[in-house]
């Protein structure tokens, strides 16, 4: 691995800021609709806040590539409205009450209009992904969307139920490190005459730190599901465990806890409520068998693997940018 440095908030903040902004900017055209509760309900989801990390992934990409288009705007804003799409028919799906400390969309506009809201911005993020005129575009969006669908399936399917973790790392690449890694291979798409090699082992090393990433990401965020405090994460805390989900520290413990702790994690999965087994009792649990330790350690292991991942590439600000990113993924606190 070169010795090129990591670089620093500031940094990646001042080299991504006027495109980030662009991104915006083409989200709120992009997201008007003559039909006004499907702008509301897109404005409201942009105005709730939220990391960019997709949209910043892909601009990423494509400035480690030298891509200047405006196609690396465009894309920026179909990978957030996906990424939108996803979280209004999830809280939907989970019946959430809140969403970045705020009311969820489903609590203000209902289930049904946030169904159609949904099912509109994902027709639209295509819709404008189409003006590329860019097969392997659409064949990374199509993909990406079946990819995710199929993920909530299976996820619905094994609520409440023991899943081991090859069965977790399949549900969570689905649901979020695909669309992470889609992000970086846009950026080779929109930029195929880059001059750097072979175009395939481009694709496939900025899509393996998009996955590396993905998986980093979302374990994280699981952990944070456990142990957070609810003013800092913004909704209720142990929401998983609540809705029937087992997320890799729980997992870890179920193979190692004792008979009665396996019990009191079953107890809650199936109740999917802590009326029976407190919260206190499962982290307690979890903190006994290093559980949520050892989900901290596997997240920083697929955040080292993003990072080695792009070794070869040119030493630039975008991937002293892109180095950042691991670290930021696993040592935030929401």
């Amino acid at each position: 691995m070169s010795t090129i440095s990591i670089a620093t908030a500031k940094e990646v903040f001042d080299l991504l800021r006027d495109d980030l902004a662009a991104i915006e900017q083409e989200f709120a055209v992009q997201s008007s609709s003559p039909v006004e509760v499907i702008t509301d309900i897109a404005t409201y989801l942009m105005a709730g806040g939220g990391k960019r990390i997709r949209p910043t992934l892909l601009l990423l990409s494509a400035k480690a590539l030298g891509c200047t288009a405006h196609s690396r705007i465009r894309l920026g804003s179909v990978v957030e409205m996906l990424h939108t799409a996803t979280l209004v028919h999830d809280d939907i799906i989970d019946e959430a009450d809140t969403r970045r400390g705020r009311p969820s969309s489903n609590t203000t506009w209902g289930a049904a209009k946030c169904v159609l809201a949904g099912d509109w911005l994902y027709m639209q993020s295509f819709s404008v992904a189409l003006e590329e005129r860019n097969f392997r575009v659409l064949d990374l969006l199509i993909s990406l969307t079946q990819q995710m669908v199929e993920g909530e399936l299976l996820q619905m399917q094994k609520l409440g139920h023991l899943i081991n973790e090859e069965e977790y790392f399949d549900l969570i690449f689905r649901k979020t490190a695909c669309l992470f890694k889609v992000s970086m291979q846009l950026g080779a798409a929109i930029t195929p005459q880059h001059g750097l090699g072979n175009a395939e082992d481009i694709d496939a090393q900025l899509g393996e730190y998009g996955r590396n990433l993905g998986l980093a990401f979302q374990i994280v965020d699981d952990v944070l599901d456990l142990t957070a405090a609810e003013e800092v994460l913004g909704k209720p805390v142990a929401s998983d465990l609540r809705e029937g989900k087992a997320t890799l520290a729980v997992i870890h413990a179920l193979e190692r806890g004792t008979g009665a702790d396996r019990e009191a994690i079953r107890t809650v999965l199936a109740d999917r409520s802590f009326d029976r087994i407190s919260h206190p009792q499962i982290l307690e649990i979890l903190q006994r068998h290093g559980s949520i330790e050892y989900a901290m350690d596997t997240a920083c292991a697929y955040a080292e693997a993003a990072r080695l991942s792009i070794a070869d590439l040119p030493d630039t600000e975008a991937k002293r940018a892109l180095l950042w990113v691991p670290g930021f993924v696993t040592t935030r606190d929401r």
